[in-house]
């Protein structure tokens, strides 16, 4: 092992995925993955495979799709979740089962009710079960933040010996400081010494994930478990592109320490998770954020002219922010000038038919709107990719509200080759949108959240808009719109909601036999 290499493991498609709001389905967790990959992600956590069928159809897809990065499946420390873990990650090129049991008190005493001998116990087991599937086995001291050193110890020991090569210790509830944390793993990773890989997994709930995060690499941490955007569970964990990129720019510190990460992808890949899962990063979010290299006060403005250095500490383009630039094409431009845009801006694996489809929605758009920018082709690829499986597509709209009127949806839909009209009513435009949706389709929706931003500024911006919505008790699904005109993008995102539901669901029904 390299002691200077930071292995990156990312659960954005695990830990990220479990933020309210954050769910995918298998296409996009699909995209997500391959993503992760052209950014050089050490290993991809891609969810917990016994969670779900759904989940384990989206592990299982991953790990036949990525080449790679290791592929790794979530366990508890019990049998049927190994087995699930196991057999969703087998045909990975490179394949690992985190498997993990809780080691605090608290967590002992009132979750688990059970002994600091019998959770030793069941983390043996699972750990020398684990390894009947993958040769490659992380351990997880659940709640390790608030756990005894003393036990901490005894749990290791007893792990390695079984097979463990990776010992996590998350700090699971964000409650340490980052010298308490850089004491705790010192101690520890010179405990394990050459063992075991020691591995953190911290969250946000103070503010400190990131902080703790780099604490505990500068104290012997070889791994950092990490999501784009900083996005799981309650207050989020620690955030990729924070941390990666302080190891880069802060090399009077970390010294020789590195990663295998991309970084002119960290861009491309926060907008993309941002796109999928509808959650925008702040604006003033460090690295990726849309004021990560703004500067609005003069005295900044004239030293940035002077010297870039005076208040950037590192460049837009080594993240892959890149100025935007008037796209000077036109609705008569040809599909080459279109592609080489498009590689430009970093999409270089776009199919023929996905770049066609982007291609005739480009020239529509140069009819209505004045200057496209960059991020304008960018949401017009993104959208494409994500809206690929059309069973329902979207044909016509017209609407009609005013304020002492009833508001009415006039709405065309293609189905299986057939163009279904109708017209309904409803509280508000949107809500006779949907009720006209759901009559054509035979499917009664939920909504369960609703937003609209704006691609670019002007009143000519495209609107972006994605919905969470429920079809027959389940999951909430997202769906993707983008459009000029804000209700026909809110149509094509409720509709987009019920493709990816009818999609999984049918993906389920077909593949309900692979599941043992």
């Amino acid at each position: 092992m390299d002691k200077n290499k930071i292995i990156v493991f990312d659960t954005t498609l695990r830990d990220g995925e479990q933020s309210p709001g954050c769910s995918m389905n298998t296409d996009e967790k699909i995209k997500v993955a391959l993503q992760l990959e052209k950014l050089g992600v050490d290993v991809i956590e891609a969810g917990f495979a016994a969670a779900s069928p759904g989940d384990f159809d989206a592990v299982s897809q991953i790990a036949q799709i990525v080449k790679n990065s290791t592929i790794c499946s979530l366990s508890r420390a019990i049998e049927n979740d190994i087995k699930q873990a196991g057999l969703a990650v087998q045909k990975a090129n490179k394949h690992r089962i985190h498997t993990f049991i809780a080691t605090s008190p608290i967590h002992m005493q009132y979750k688990l009710k059970m002994t600091p001998d019998e959770v030793i116990k069941r983390a043996v087991r699972a750990v020398e079960y684990a390894k009947t599937f993958v040769e490659d086995v992380e351990f997880s001291c659940e709640d390790a933040g608030r756990s005894e050193i003393s036990f901490l110890k005894e749990v290791m020991d007893a792990v390695i010996n079984a097979g463990a090569k990776t010992i996590n210790l998350p700090d699971t509830v964000g409650y340490r400081l980052p010298t308490e944390l850089a004491s705790m793993i010192k101690e520890l990773s010179e405990y394990a010494k050459d063992r075991a890989i020691i591995s953190v997994h911290n969250h946000n709930d103070l503010g400190l994930a990131t902080a703790n995060t780099l604490a505990s690499v500068l104290n012997g941490a070889r791994q950092i478990e990490v999501t784009i955007n900083g996005l799981g569970e309650r207050a989020g964990n620690s955030a990729l592109e924070e941390a990666v990129m302080a190891i880069k720019v802060r090399k009077d510190i970390f010294g020789d320490l590195y990663t295998n990460i991309n970084t002119p992808e960290l861009y491309a890949t926060s907008r993309l998770i941002a796109t999928i899962t509808g959650v925008e990063p702040q604006q003033n979010k460090a690295i990726v954020g849309k004021n990560a290299f703004a500067h609005e006060s003069g005295i900044h403005q004239d030293g940035v002219l002077k010297h870039q250095e005076t208040y950037e500490i590192m460049r837009p383009e080594d993240v892959g922010v890149i100025k935007d630039s008037t796209l000077i094409l036109g609705k008569h431009s040809g599909r080459a000038a279109f592609r080489d845009k498009i590689v430009q801006l970093g999409f270089d694996k776009v199919s023929d038919d996905e770049l066609n489809a982007a291609f005739e929605r480009f020239k529509v758009l140069a009819d209505k709107k004045k200057d496209i920018t960059d991020d304008d082709v960018r949401m017009l690829i993104t959208d494409e990719a994500l809206n690929h499986d059309k069973i329902y597509e979207l044909v016509g709209l017209q609407i009609s509200d005013c304020s002492s009127g009833m508001p009415m949806a006039a709405v065309s839909i293609k189905y299986e080759d057939k163009i279904i009209k109708d017209a309904g009513l409803g509280d508000g435009t949107m809500d006779a949108i949907f009720k006209t949706i759901d009559r054509i389709t035979g499917y009664s929706g939920e909504l369960k959240d609703y937003k609209v931003i704006s691609v670019s500024e002007g009143k000519d911006s495209l609107a972006k808009v994605t919905t969470r919505v429920s079809f027959e008790n389940s999951q909430a699904f997202v769906g993707h719109g983008l459009s000029i005109d804000t209700m026909q993008a809110t149509a094509n995102a409720y509709i987009g909601a019920l493709n990816s539901y009818l999609s999984q669901k049918n993906r389920l029904t077909k593949n309900c036999g692979h599941q043992v």
